[in-house]
């Protein structure tokens, strides 16, 4: 008797265990789940343990897996996919732009004057008053007088005489500062234009206020002092309350990873810092941004790769050639139509990107270079081109040129003959529609401007993003302009013929951008072994009208299988 109590105990606990190990952490059920999986493109219903797909298929086949402890979600019909992953964007510079005034909706220079007239009466007098996201080329008001489409100081500086102020332009390649910033950086008639960048000046040569490209830092050192003042826990305190406030704006809008293009040692310490103590609530990859001189000695420790149980990654370096289109920074083949004889800027010394080159082809990073206009394009190539054709015996390396927007014809085929990612952003392509034809003129507009069909038709990758917070995050705008290239206030359409479909949209924001980072393996489609990294949407995006894309709403993100955020 007591032997057979004892094989039933034993029994039962057997029993016990193996329903344990196969058993569901959490089911997701009656679900319309769009894959990315060409194997199984659709499915009812996903089963997650240990943060990972256990299985996917119909919700009969996942009940299966249910257990005692298992925690069921029922999805009640609504469209879920692979959580979104932003392709390109700048996490830290988005918390930032949260905490500081957020000029990406003004529509005029008299409402940005009036934002920091506000912010000045709060102020201490001599603190500075920060912001960023102005466009001259998206105003609806014509400007009293100004040089090429900027405007001067004199209002701006006329309601903040006791504060400095700098105000960053959308695009990330252009400030403006008022009188007292530049009284603090030293600026007058005779500072002279630095390497790859321009002081914008009147007619009697006197500074307006912007500063293009590399011009930036004279304004920027001054702020710099000033920042210098904080205590080191000041700083970092800052930087974890915009992190937090990026986490949360991401989560709310269905992004569950996010590629960081360009972050400093501190950063990436404290990125790591974040991860290893759990508090990253989505997963982030990131591109090493210093000199050469800064980096070539401090390279040991990476790549860092799935730091944090596969929420902090950094196996890339950032560098770049040109600026952007808007601030007549990229760098042309020809002149710019509405700046005669002037080609942009060459940012960075050639001599110098190939310095990066050589680091990052030396230490297994990936290469991922800033390069806007067609020469910038065309140089980066020639580059990468020749890193490749030295060292044969390094395949796969995904390089990327991040932005690619306007590209010779020439040039296109040659991003899937050499296997370099073309990572661009959707929205950037109807936020500047506006002003690229009076940028470029209309056969290089036509011919080259973000040319998503031509480049996928060739046979590339196409990894998508918004360049955040030069850009808003939200991933719905970025899609609705990936297939439309329509903008939404004014319905202008951009070249359409060069529009994505609906299923490359999507795979843009999803398994092209999991490909990007080498990270396919573990995101970017729902299949049995990933990352349980999944959205569920208002809308199908795979069946609702282009508008509809753009009613879309997030009723869920999920992370590792935990329910992130939830949608009203």
């Amino acid at each position: 008797m007591r032997i057979r109590i004892l094989l039933g105990m034993l029994t039962a606990f057997l029993l016990s265990a193996c329903q344990s190990k196969e058993s569901a952490d959490t089911v997701f059920i009656n679900g319309n789940f769009y894959t990315v999986n060409a194997d199984q493109p659709t499915a009812q219903a996903i089963a997650v343990r240990d943060g990972r797909i256990m299985k996917v298929g119909s919700t009969a086949d996942i009940e299966l897996l249910k257990g005692e402890s298992t925690e069921v979600v029922d999805l009640e019909g609504q469209f879920a996919m692979p959580g979104l992953i932003e392709g390109h964007g700048h996490f830290s510079g988005l918390g930032q732009s949260m905490l500081n005034l957020n000029f990406l909706k003004s529509k005029s220079w008299d409402e940005i004057v009036e934002m920091v007239a506000e912010a000045a009466k709060k102020a201490q007098p001599g603190e500075w008053i920060t912001g960023r996201g102005w466009h001259q080329e998206k105003w609806l008001e014509a400007l009293d007088r100004d040089v090429l489409g900027y405007p001067f100081h004199d209002k701006l500086s006329a309601v903040s005489p006791d504060n400095p102020v700098l105000l960053g332009h959308a695009s990330g390649h252009g400030l403006f500062a008022n009188a007292k910033a530049m009284e603090l950086a030293g600026v007058t008639k005779e500072t002279p234009n630095p390497s790859g960048g321009e002081i914008v000046r009147d007619s009697r040569g006197e500074a307006i206020g912007v500063f293009e490209e590399r011009a930036q830092a004279i304004i920027r050192a001054a702020y710099q002092e000033y920042v210098n003042t904080l205590t080191d826990d000041q700083k970092k305190d800052n930087w974890i309350k915009g992190i937090e406030a990026a986490q949360k704006e991401c989560l709310e809008n269905g992004v569950t990873s996010f590629q960081d293009a360009g972050s400093s040692y501190q950063d990436i310490e404290w990125y790591q810092e974040l991860a290893d103590q759990g508090d990253l609530d989505l997963r982030l990859w990131v591109m090493l941004r210093h000199s050469h001189d800064r980096m070539k000695d401090n390279m040991a420790g990476f790549p860092i790769i799935n730091a944090g149980d596969h929420f902090f990654t950094c196996k890339a370096i950032k560098t770049e050639v040109d600026g952007a289109l808007g601030a007549f920074g990229a760098w042309l083949l020809k002149s710019y139509n509405d700046k005669t004889e002037f080609h942009g800027q060459n940012t960075t010394p050639i001599s110098e990107v190939e310095k990066i080159a050589k680091l990052a082809i030396d230490h297994n990073m990936q290469l991922c270079v800033h390069a806007i206009g067609d020469r910038a394009n065309r140089v980066v190539l020639d580059i990468m081109e020749k890193n490749f054709g030295e060292n044969p015996d390094k395949t796969d390396l995904r390089w990327r040129i991040e932005h690619a927007q306007h590209l010779h014809p020439r040039d296109i085929a040659r991003f899937s003959g050499l296997d370099v990612i073309a990572s661009m952003q959707g929205i950037h392509c109807t936020s500047d529609a506006p002003f690229v034809v009076k940028r470029l003129g209309e056969q290089r507009a036509k011919e080259g401007a973000y040319p998503w069909r031509s480049l996928l038709d060739s046979g590339a990758k196409v990894a998508n993003g918004t360049d955040a917070p030069v850009e808003d995050v939200n991933p719905f705008e970025c899609l609705y302009a990936s297939v439309t290239r329509k903008r939404v206030d004014t319905g202008l359409e951009f070249f359409p013929e060069q529009r994505m479909t609906r299923d490359e949209a999507l795979y843009s924001y999803t398994l092209w951008n999991a490909y990007a980072a080498f990270e396919e393996a573990d995101k970017g489609s729902l299949e049995e072994g990933k990352l349980a990294d999944i959205v569920v949407l208002s809308q199908d995006l795979t069946a609702c009208t282009d508008e509809q894309i753009l009613e879309t709403e997030v009723k869920m993100t999920i992370v590792g299988g935990e329910v992130k955020y939830t949608g009203d």
